[in-house]
């Protein structure tokens, strides 16, 4: 990804934002909540989770009820824009096949989807912290750099997987189990304390796990992220980012023949 190339996206901004609304509207079109449902969502996962782990497992964490809420929201957001990217180039062959521009604009423009789905369940959690007299510190303004580091290593998942599904539509199944898999394996329901030394280390490859622990320290318990946790994530999105734009760039020229 080069210079020319990123302010070649930015000449694009406008249609990148216009395919991200239009999906936006269309993802709610025929719902009879509407966009209501970005609220109910995360609301009904909640209520569920939140009495199997604070009353049948007994789970003891300060604020569990925002605890499990900011890492549902981080991980649907996630899931949905990797969901909605890996099917972004394949669900608008005929754009593709009659008009010329950078195709990876579909892909930035899903991930901006998931995103403002993501402003309507944080809607919720910030009712949660209201109701809950949570205040918030001057770490705060660590977490938009901890969003951000999320949203450029969606991106680059996205990337490939969107890639990657024009030439092996398996794969769009394939993500699905691990995107299951991850979500338990993802400190979203328990604290990362929970774990031995060792095994700790290793949930901690996942940059989504430095990711929400560093997101509840900064909002919910009013401290600093973690150096080590700021400069993972933030060099595990770049290099996944441009790993993905490797993947991406290698397959692009099959795109028209292949859907």
């Amino acid at each position: 990804m080069s210079v020319k190339h990123l302010a070649n996206l930015y000449a694009y901004r406008q249609l990148i934002w216009q395919l991200a609304w239009s999906e936006f509207k269309l993802r709610y079109k025929n719902s009879i909540l509407g966009y209501f449902w970005s609220l109910l969502e995360p609301l009904l996962m909640l209520t569920v989770l939140y009495y199997v782990f604070s009353h049948l497992m007994k789970m003891q964490i300060e604020n569990y009820q925002l605890f499990l809420l900011l890492g549902i929201i981080i991980w649907n957001f996630l899931s949905r824009a990797t969901s909605i990217g890996m099917n972004c180039i394949v669900g608008k062959a005929s754009l593709i096949k009659k008009v010329y521009f950078p195709r990876d604009i579909f892909v930035i423009s899903a991930c901006i989807t998931a995103l403002l789905m993501s402003v309507f369940e944080s809607l919720v959690f910030i009712i949660y912290m209201i109701y809950f007299k949570v205040s918030l510190s001057v770490y705060i303004l660590e977490a938009p750099i901890i969003l951000i580091c999320l949203l450029i290593l969606s991106i680059g998942l996205s990337l490939a997987l969107a890639a990657l599904n024009v030439l092996y539509r398996d794969v769009q199944f394939i993500w699905a189990v691990l995107l299951q898999a991850g979500y338990f394996a993802t400190p979203i329901m328990y604290a990362v304390d929970i774990f031995p030394e060792n095994l700790r280390a290793i949930v901690l490859l996942n940059p989504v796990a430095r990711v929400i622990v560093a997101a509840r320290q900064t909002i919910i318990y009013s401290a600093s992220a973690q150096t080590n946790d700021l400069i993972f994530m933030g060099v595990a999105s770049i290099i996944i980012l441009f790993i993905g734009y490797a993947i991406f760039n290698k397959i692009e020229t099959r795109f028209a023949e292949e859907i």
